[in-house]
């Protein structure tokens, strides 16, 4: 199978590569077949369809990097080794990971709402397959993405999208309006201050309501790739899921055109950050 698609740009202007690790909706038939659940329960923790509310990013000089496989076979937003004893079978329990401990390492033991996506445990050499054929290109493509952003304009930005349950959004954005978009720069230390900025203010100026790193503030990706004082920057941006889809179906609703549109005009302007003439990191 293949662990992701690449929609690059006809010509890289922007220093931005926008990624969606948990989108990939190839269901492997081994992975079915060795899961408790039905189709539908399993792809509770997929953000679904979040690769095609960003499908415009290449039109304004950005790539877009797309899981392909489900982050209920491969978790790409955590470290390779963050591996689950309950889960593979001769893994040795290490120091506490709350994510591994809660079932979603790398390898997911669970879905939404803590449901066991497997009856037992699973082979090592199943895990470290898994490992090899999604993770590791994936996030190969990730930094050759940043590395070629980087040479070419002396800065690279990514920016992780993902989508949250409505549930989920316990903080209030300004005016009191529960936040639509969470911004994740792990509390200023994956990205510029004057980034993070631009990019709430992207978001704000298409009307959505905007929090900061609560209830997300990053995982991985802003914490593997996120090394501001290296001019590499790592933003996660939480969509709430009810804008655009019914979480019950996982089906598009009547706000998904609608979104899609209003994310274009942040999408435009995002991809724009560092044309103009100071560096970002200077600001």
């Amino acid at each position: 199978m293949a662990a992701f698609a690449l929609h690059r740009p006809d010509r890289p202007t922007s220093r931005v590569v926008f990624a969606s690790p948990h989108s990939g909706s190839d269901y492997p038939a081994d992975l079915m077949r060795g899961s408790v659940l039905d189709r539908h329960a399993i792809r509770s923790s997929e953000d679904a369809f979040v690769d095609r509310l960003f499908d415009c990013a290449p039109e304004f000089g950005a790539p877009l990097l797309a899981a392909a496989a489900p982050r209920a076979y491969v978790d790409l937003n955590r470290a390779a080794d963050e591996l689950d004893p309950a889960l593979i079978e001769g893994i040795r329990r290490g120091p506490h990971n709350p994510r591994v401990a809660s079932g979603l390492g790398v390898i997911p033991r669970v879905v939404a709402n803590g449901r066991a996506i497997y009856r037992g445990k699973i082979p090592h050499a199943e895990a470290t397959g898994r490992l090899n054929s999604v993770w590791v290109p994936y996030h190969a493509a990730l930094q050759r993405l940043l590395d070629e952003a980087h040479a070419l304009h002396g800065e690279a930005i990514v920016v992780d999208c993902h989508s949250m349950p409505h549930e989920a959004v316990a903080s209030l954005a300004r005016g009191g309006r529960r936040a639509e978009v969470v911004i994740g720069d792990r509390f200023g230390a994956s990205a510029g201050g004057a980034i993070v900025d631009r990019i709430e203010a992207a978001f704000a100026a298409q009307g959505f309501s905007v929090a900061r790193n609560a209830p997300f503030a990053g995982a991985y990706t802003t914490q593997h790739y996120g090394r501001p004082g290296r001019g590499r920057h790592a933003v996660q941006v939480e969509i709430d899921r009810a804008l655009y889809m019914d979480e019950a179906t996982i089906r598009p609703h009547d706000g998904f055109e609608p979104l899609r549109a209003a994310l274009r005009g942040a999408i435009a302007e995002i991809a724009s950050l560092g044309r103009d003439a100071v560096p970002l990191a200077a600001e």
